[in-house]
């Protein structure tokens, strides 16, 4: 019961910052992304304070027998952590620093960690929150950005290729990589086409 509303909590706070966020795909929201970044920086000061109180809910060896309470919750804040870390210096959070924005271990030998699933379950739903910001940029008329994300995406299938995926649920998710990468491909497509990526890479190859 205890365990369960401190969840409750958290789900709360991870559904704000969702909000929050999601105002990047808005026209305007473009100029606005460092100062959302900030606000939900300190949304995370909450989400460490709720961990810690989820923490003493339960003996510390037992992390994996009560996991599935806290699980969704955790790869939807990995998500929002791997998102912020994305428009702030569009590079890929590792789990060590996930684990730290959230104040928690990265080593599962040390207690209350950031299970390695968790972590690639939140990266996954990055991939397709970046799909969808790749279109919203067009519209805004930001034509580079969608370049950018392409090749970010791109290594990050590349780094999945490489894992061999024993996870059902984790599986099913990388399926759905596979439409990203798709997705966003014929947003560039659709910028060649339109000879909107030449300005986007500041006018090289002749006349637009």
């Amino acid at each position: 019961q205890e365990i369960r509303k401190e969840v409750q909590a958290l789900e709360q706070t991870a559904r704000e910052m969702l909000t929050l966020l999601q105002g990047v795909h808005q026209g305007s929201g473009f100029q606005d992304i460092p100062k959302k970044c900030q606000k939900a920086r300190e949304h995370f000061g909450t989400v460490r304070t709720q961990l810690e109180s989820l923490k003493t809910k339960f003996p510390a060896d037992q992390y994996y027998r009560f996991h599935e309470h806290w699980r969704f919750v955790l790869q939807r804040l990995v998500f929002l952590a791997a998102f912020v870390v994305y428009l702030e210096s569009e590079t890929l959070v590792t789990r060590e620093a996930v684990a730290e924005i959230l104040g928690i271990e990265a080593d599962r030998e040390r207690g209350f960690h950031l299970d390695i699933e968790d972590y690639l379950s939140g990266v996954l739903t990055l991939a397709s929150e970046l799909a969808r910001l790749a279109v919203n940029s067009v519209t805004a008329g930001d034509y580079s950005r969608p370049l950018r994300i392409s090749t970010f995406i791109n290594e990050l299938d590349s780094g999945f290729r490489l894992l061999n995926l024993k996870n059902d649920s984790l599986r099913k998710r990388y399926d759905g990589l596979k439409y990203d990468v798709k997705k966003i491909e014929e947003v560039v497509y659709d910028l060649s086409i339109r000879g909107l990526n030449k300005e986007a890479t500041g006018g090289a190859g002749g006349e637009k």
